[in-house]
């Protein structure tokens, strides 16, 4: 339970996983709130994609828990991936079918009707403007236009936590900001509660929820303007950096 009696939307805890003998989470315990924006924030490398596919089931959970709206990821994992919706890092989407037909497959896959589907990727793909190119192929879309329709096709099934890895990744800083604010909308409009993971500062705002996490280990929790300031530092730079040392040019571009 969160500190107001709510079930957490993602509980994570007490995980560790390891690539062989190479360590790369150790003890990572986090939550998501309901109806709020979480940024999970660490450098490239600090785990943040293995966490991402333990949480995902991509990795079986071998050490720790992890339970999506009360409802564990290893006991229950039909109830508990019904409740969420996935963006990878990777694109995902099938290049020789139509934006309509990719919608189309993953809603079978929930086990939604086609008519029933039909409507509901009509209405997601109006959400993210993209309903005039139902019928092309999703090799003809832009980068930052297929990333909208993974965005779309993650909601199809009305899950009410949303988990993004890097979903802004080799995108031109226009496509960023459309990306980012339709996130923070279901956030702020449904109620969707967001789990995004992230190395660049600028994609966090002071009222967000942070994780901080380095080489496999949360460092730091707590909201962004809280964390500047039990860093005593003039800001998420700067207290990110004494969290985890100097930051990459990139990581602020």
């Amino acid at each position: 339970m969160n500190e107001d009696g709510a079930t957490p939307a993602l509980l994570v805890e007490h995980v560790s996983h390891s690539y062989g003998s190479r360590p790369a989470l150790a003890d990572v315990t986090l939550r998501v709130a309901p109806g709020r924006f979480t940024a999970l924030l660490g450098l490239n490398g600090a785990g943040k994609t293995t966490l991402f596919s333990l949480i995902t089931r991509l990795f079986d959970t071998k050490q720790g828990r992890i339970s999506v709206e009360g409802h564990d990821i290893a006991r229950e994992p039909g109830e508990a991936l019904r409740r969420l919706g996935v963006v990878f890092q990777a694109r995902t989407l099938d290049l020789d079918l139509t934006v309509m037909q990719n919608l189309l497959y993953h809603a079978a896959l929930h086990g939604i009707g086609r008519g029933e589907a039909r409507v509901r990727a009509r209405d997601v793909l109006r959400e993210v403007d993209l309903l005039e190119r139902a019928r092309d192929t999703a090799r003809r879309l832009s980068g930052g236009q297929m990333r909208r329709v993974e965005i779309a096709r993650a909601l199809l099934h009305q899950p009410h936590l949303l988990v993004l890895d890097e979903p802004t990744v080799g995108l031109d800083v226009a496509s960023k900001s459309v990306i980012l604010a339709h996130v923070r909308r279901l956030v702020a409009e449904r109620g969707v509660a967001v789990l995004w993971a992230t190395h660049l500062l600028d994609e966090i705002a002071p009222t967000d929820d942070v994780v901080v996490l380095h080489r496999g280990r949360v460092v730091a929790t707590g909201d962004a303007a809280s964390l500047v300031t039990q860093s005593g530092t003039p800001d998420l730079r700067a207290a990110f950096s004494a969290l985890t040392g100097p930051v990459p040019a990139e990581a602020v571009a």
